[in-house]
């Protein structure tokens, strides 16, 4: 048996350190030799949870499959794995320092199997070297000070020659720049997270992974039952309890202005705001309100919910909007005389990325007029992804390119990093792909129509819009 023993001290909490180390899918961000790692049961982190880690070898690879066999939140927890080539069994120990940070201690025990275990004495090296390696890379993890985001070259050539750009979209894009990511180990205890369209999607791969990272999440949802099974699933799913649900409809703004109204009567700061609800709609169609379904919920919508949190947002610590665009906004120029889209040639993909472009730009907007209030104001598209919004609005794209699309937890991945990786706040009024900053035009056209009179143009309108509610609002909340 070859026995490693380690020890780091971090300035982290043992509560902070023990929930990023103790979800073992968080390996392949501190092992050099994890490059993949999953949990394959259902549940918060606790005894009999189990994890399949995928590790590279000089030649090939191993697969160890793990089991928590004891667990002691904030303390402890041990692991059991089994491979075809040896077994271990993992302890790490976390104690509380003097100064508020924590102690880390790593013991390993391999034992290796049939002819291997006869050479453990020349392995033992390169095990140790390897032990030593992985703590380090736990450190680094837990120090959470990467550099500011910023666009590698790889990937500005891509967008540049706009093919590779749109081929990054896939799932490629996700597998290719998972490899250079710094670990994510925030800690969002005592954060407040409100989501949009959280009931499915890239909505719901948010919701669960900031629960996870121990966010009070607030659900905006527009169906009662759908929101009850939700809540239920991912308090289960996370062990988070801090989970609730708001009911709106947000195509409709009596709807947004009445969830607006709890919440600030509530008045519970904000620190993270994701506008991810959304849908395309086939054949055109009107809300009870008059308005346009493709302007009122995937632009009027979230300007108007947006704007109506501002005071809670500004009572946060550092707050976060997060708008979800689309790569499909590329296809379009800003044109503020053709957001409300006419019956005439009216085309659902079309109306959908014209108002994602002016979200876009709104979000520029946005991140310099709030930049003196401390509220960071991004926006990010997921790529291609596999979401049940997409396999109904675009079945033909879908059948398509099925084979090829992201995960919705791969789709959902940079709001997540949005919301909570530290060096995502340094960055305000960028579009962000996979972690990176990236163009907001791929086509030299649709560049060359966004004026700044256009730009300019747009603010007025949305204020404009927004000013000419109250009457159809009170007429609406007056037919219920």
């Amino acid at each position: 048996m070859i026995t490693l023993e380690e020890s780091i001290d971090v300035a982290r909490s043992p509560a902070e350190a023990f929930r990023y180390v103790s979800d073992f899918r968080t390996t392949a961000e501190w092992d050099a030799t994890a490059f993949r790692a999953r949990k394959d049961t259902p549940g918060p982190v606790g005894e009999g949870t189990e994890y399949v880690v995928d590790c590279s070898l000089p030649v090939g690879s191993v697969r160890i499959r793990y089991r928590v066999t004891g667990f002691r939140a904030d303390e402890y927890i041990e692991l059991s794995g089994d491979s075809r080539l040896f077994t271990v069994t993992d302890r790490i120990t976390f104690s509380a320092r003097d100064d508020g940070g924590t102690h880390i201690d790593y013991v390993a025990d391999f034992a290796y199997k049939g002819p291997l275990a006869s050479l453990e004495g020349a392995l033992r090296p390169g095990m140790e070297r390897m032990g030593k390696k992985a703590l380090e890379g736990m450190r680094h993890a837990l120090e959470d000070r990467p550099p500011p985001p910023a666009i590698s070259r790889c990937n500005e050539r891509a967008d540049r020659l706009v093919l590779p750009g749109l081929a990054l979209f896939s799932r490629l894009g996700y597998r290719r720049g998972s490899r250079h990511w710094e670990p994510l180990s925030a800690d969002l205890s005592g954060q407040h997270a409100v989501i949009t369209g959280a009931s499915s999607g890239i909505g719901r791969a948010t919701a669960l992974r900031l629960a996870e990272l121990g966010a009070t999440l607030t659900l905006v949802m527009r169906d009662a039952e759908k929101a009850e099974a939700t809540v239920a699933d991912l308090r289960k799913e996370s062990g988070n309890e801090a989970i609730r649900a708001e009911l709106a409809d947000l195509s409709l703004m009596a709807d947004v202005d009445a969830l607006v109204a709890r919440l600030v009567e509530a008045g519970e700061p904000i620190e993270i705001l994701v506008n991810n609800a959304g849908a395309l709609f086939n054949p055109r169609r009107e809300t009870a309100e008059g308005l346009e379904a493709s302007f009122a919920l995937l632009l009027l919508s979230p300007y108007r919910l947006t704007r109506g949190l501002l005071p809670l947002l500004k009572a946060g610590d550092g707050a976060r909007v997060v708008n979800v665009v689309s790569g499909g906004m590329y296809s379009q120029p800003l044109a503020v005389r053709k957001l409300i889209a006419r019956e005439e040639n009216y085309s659902g993909s079309v109306a959908y990325a014209r108002c994602k472009r002016a979200l876009m730009v709104t979000t520029e907007q946005w991140a310099d007029d709030w930049a003196g209030d401390g509220i960071v104001v991004n926006a990010m598209h997921p790529g291609w992804a596999d979401t049940p919004g997409v396999e109904s609005s675009l079945p033909g794209f879908h059948r398509l390119t099925r084979r090829i699309l992201r995960s919705p937890e791969e789709g959902a991945d940079t709001v997540i990093w949005l919301a909570a990786a530290p060096e995502a706040g340094e960055a305000s009024g960028l579009l962000f792909l996979d972690r990176e900053p990236r163009t907001t035009h791929l086509l030299a056209r649709t560049a060359g129509e966004e004026t700044a009179e256009e730009r300019e143009a747009l603010r007025a309108f949305l204020a404009e819009q927004d000013a000419a509610l109250p009457a159809a609002v009170a007429k609406v909340a007056a037919a219920r």
